[in-house]
């Protein structure tokens, strides 16, 4: 069995406690890693006297994998995001949300299967910022052909591969003819390029009406920066919330795979923080890794602590601390 070198980023609030569970579940599942830990954001902050240290840029440069755990961002103020700057500094264009129904998970709707594919790079979310004068700031809006072009090839590859049979771009052209205009257009070069993949748009306040009507009528999005982190938010609330989804950030290279949820610092601490979005993140590293026997057997025991044995943290209506759950995942994996 091939070992291999990850680097692990903890992360600040419960992300020490969620990623210690997510360690140990992979463990016992047999995964064989060298773990090279650095922290980033506040304690990275605290420890270098800088959130995203080249310490950890190389290794993640070396490994070309990560696990990360959630970071805290200030809002309004403080030290910019370093899930922003580690995307920038690696070139990880590429922003995977699946979100499916999980057994076991309460949830208001039941089939859904999406794909959300966010470009990662550029847009407003890349905070470019400026007070032109006191009291009017501008924000500026980057939209590239090379960054739309890129992202949408990757989307109809995803798609491709997985077996998908269309792909939505959601934008604003309607508004913003230039911007979001340039974002279109591209996609549909590209998609002209995959005749076996249907492809369609919808405006993005339509799209989130669609969604929450009946979000089982979508397959794989595909939507720009900012739009992209809101609406696979959304599309999280559809399955039961962020707690049960996974992300991974992805470039030519690089994998990082992380919790999309906060750090939750109100609750660090106390033992009762669900692993369950960082566990997913970590089976699509494992498959992007190409472990999917050991991803296969965590996702079945995972299904059964969920449904059968009904094994949940307090988030998902259950009473089980973070010790319990973990547990009880293992258990599964050694039965």
């Amino acid at each position: 069995m091939a070992r291999h070198d990850i680097t692990l980023v903890e992360g600040d609030g419960i992300g020490p406690e969620v990623t210690g569970a997510v360690v140990t579940i992979l463990e016992a599942a047999g995964l064989q890693a060298n773990w090279d830990s650095h922290p980033a954001g506040v304690l990275a902050l605290e420890r270098h006297g800088e959130t995203l240290p080249q310490a950890l840029l190389d290794s993640i440069r070396r490994t070309k994998v990560a696990l990360k755990g959630p970071v805290t961002t200030p809002v309004g103020g403080g030290f910019t995001s370093v899930n922003v700057g580690l995307r920038k500094a690696l070139n990880l264009f590429a922003n995977l949300r699946p979100v499916w129904n999980i057994a076991g998970v309460p949830s208001r709707y039941t089939g859904v299967d999406l794909v959300i594919v966010r470009e990662n790079t550029e847009d407003l979310y890349a905070g470019l910022e400026h007070e032109v004068v006191p009291g009017v700031v501008e924000s500026l809006k980057i939209i590239t052909a090379e960054a739309s072009t890129r992202i949408a090839r990757f989307a109809f590859e995803h798609a491709r591969r997985h077996g998908r049979r269309r792909v939505t771009a959601v934008h604003k052209a309607n508004i913003m003819k230039l911007g979001d205009g340039l974002f279109l257009r591209s996609v549909r070069d590209v998609a002209a390029q995959y005749p076996d993949i249907a492809a369609d748009d919808r405006i993005v306040d339509n799209a989130c009406m669609q969604l929450v009507v009946n979000p089982t009528q979508f397959d794989v999005l595909l939507l720009p920066n900012l739009y992209g982190d809101i609406v696979s938010d959304l599309c999280a609330g559809l399955v039961g919330g962020l707690g049960v989804v996974p992300g991974a950030n992805l470039g030519t290279d690089i994998g990082v795979f992380e919790a999309v949820h906060g750090s939750a610092p109100d609750i660090a601490g106390k033992g009762v923080a669900n692993p369950t979005a960082l566990l997913l993140s970590a089976l699509l590293m494992l498959r992007h890794l190409g472990e999917d026997a050991i991803a296969d057997r965590i996702s079945r025991a995972l299904g059964l602590v969920l449904g059968d044995d009904q094994i949940r943290t307090r988030d998902l209506g259950g009473t089980a601390s973070t010790a319990e759950f973990t547990s009880a995942i293992c258990r599964r994996l050694a039965a």
